[in-house]
């Protein structure tokens, strides 16, 4: 990956990251980065992170800045005790001060070959979203993590952590292809589940093209972690564009069907459309998970302003 910089004659001195083309063709501008380096991926409930990291806990814990004081327990830490408090009330504290947790963000893609439909595609613009909500954890000083899902299996990435290591994932979402054959969105899923360590955020990116998509929603909520479901489809998907008589076929299956479109038919694909996305929504609801369904051309400002700031994924 190439990341061209202004020459040292520039008359601009600011700070640009260069996307590649198959992440996103516009760039992250000074403007933009700011913007985002002053979001965070918002969370539920608490965590607790084995190192300390950059996400306020309302957990308390030791660390420089103090929070409150409670009463002292037998088997609490004398060191923690305010001897100036005891001095003046003859009773006994612990001071309190606020804990920053360590968070691991994961983003699973779905790799499978339905991803590569649309214009732009779903696998892009899941490049693009991941890319963006990446580096506003990396700024964040949270872990992020990227997995493939393709197949039968979920190939994770290394972790990475700190804003200056933007370029590595960048790096890593631009090398990731669609899988060949057929993925079994479950298996993968759940191959990604097993290999989480901790809670944290895992955001699954995918068009949920899989009959059992429901179970994966299940499934990745009981890890514990706090979970975001970016639905995306192509604006072919959510608005055809078809008539006639057609022979559709699956890409991943090579299995056929003969319809014919009229705008009888295109009100009922509709009609059901909702209806399962709908479905998706409310197995998300049961389960304090995130659900937010995109088409694939929506901008990428939008997305992280408007979208997932307006469904609190982000503020």
């Amino acid at each position: 990956m190439t990341s061209p910089a202004p020459s040292p004659g520039s008359a601009s001195a600011e700070r640009k990251v260069f996307l590649p083309t198959d992440v996103d063709p516009t760039v992250f501008d000074e403007a933009f980065l700011r913007q985002l380096e002053r979001l965070l991926l918002l969370m539920k409930s608490p965590v607790r992170g084995g190192l300390k990291g950059g996400r306020r806990s309302v957990k308390r814990g030791q660390s420089v800045e103090f929070a409150d004081y409670r009463d002292y327990s037998l088997g609490d830490d004398l060191r923690q005790l305010d001897w100036n408090v005891y001095a003046r009330l003859e009773r006994l504290f612990v001071k309190l001060f606020i804990e920053e947790e360590d968070v691991t963000v994961t983003f699973l893609i779905d790799g499978s070959a339905s991803m590569a439909a649309g214009r732009p595609s779903k696998l892009l613009f899941a490049k693009r979203a991941a890319a963006a909500l990446g580096y506003i954890g990396l700024a964040s000083e949270d872990r992020v993590a990227v997995t493939v899902l393709g197949g039968r299996v979920a190939r994770r990435q290394p972790s990475l952590r700190g804003s200056g290591r933007v370029f590595r994932l960048l790096s890593n979402l631009s090398a990731i292809e669609v899988a060949t054959g057929a993925t079994d969105l479950v298996m993968a899923a759940r191959h990604a589940a097993a290999q989480l360590a901790g809670r944290g955020v895992v955001v699954l990116i995918s068009d949920l093209l899989d009959p059992a998509a429901e179970r994966v929603i299940r499934e990745l909520a009981a890890t514990g972690s706090e979970l975001v479901i970016l639905h995306v489809l192509s604006p072919d998907e959510l608005d055809p564009r078809l008539e006639g008589d057609l022979r559709l076929v699956d890409v991943e299956t090579g299995d056929g069907m003969d319809v014919t479109v009229d705008l009888a038919t295109l009100d009922a694909y509709k009609a059901r459309l909702a209806a399962w996305q709908a479905g998706f929504a409310d197995v998300a609801a049961k389960r304090r998970a995130s659900y937010v369904s995109l088409p694939s051309d929506l901008p990428l400002a939008e997305l992280v302003f408007a979208e997932l700031r307006r469904r609190r994924v982000i503020g």
